[in-house]
């Protein structure tokens, strides 16, 4: 069992940066694959990054190549995203997800743990 939860949301203005963070509980944390996901008001929960158990594959939304990087630190049991030239558009509620394998990560399919996602708003 993993319990993921999320930290580092909050206001913004526009281009300026957050750093979201995913605490992890439990032993396995370096097994898992990792990501983030968000969902905007009244629009379905969307993929946003993939980072694979040992942090050697990631994978990214267009929208936000070139200004988010995911990262983890398997030591700490954490991922990490950094967001930078926020967008209005970028605002909605983040989400943490861990699933044994890169590709459901990716393709968000049953994923095995999900956090309780935070805030994230770009005023402009």
């Amino acid at each position: 069992q993993v319990q993921l939860v999320e930290s580092g949301g909050g206001l913004v203005q526009a281009g300026g940066s957050l750093r979201l963070s995913c605490a992890a509980s439990g032993p396995t944390f370096s097994s898992y694959a990792m990501g983030w996901f968000r969902q905007a008001p009244g629009k379905e929960r969307e993929f946003v990054a993939a980072i694979n158990w040992s942090g050697s594959s990631t994978s990214y939304e267009d929208s936000v190549k070139g200004r988010f990087t995911i990262s983890r630190d398997n030591a700490k049991s954490t991922v990490h995203l950094q967001m930078n030239s926020l967008k209005p558009e970028d605002t909605a509620v983040y989400y943490c997800a861990a699933d044994q394998y890169y590709s459901n990560v990716r393709w968000a399919r049953g994923l095995d743990f999900w956090g309780q996602g935070t805030q994230v708003t770009v005023s402009s």
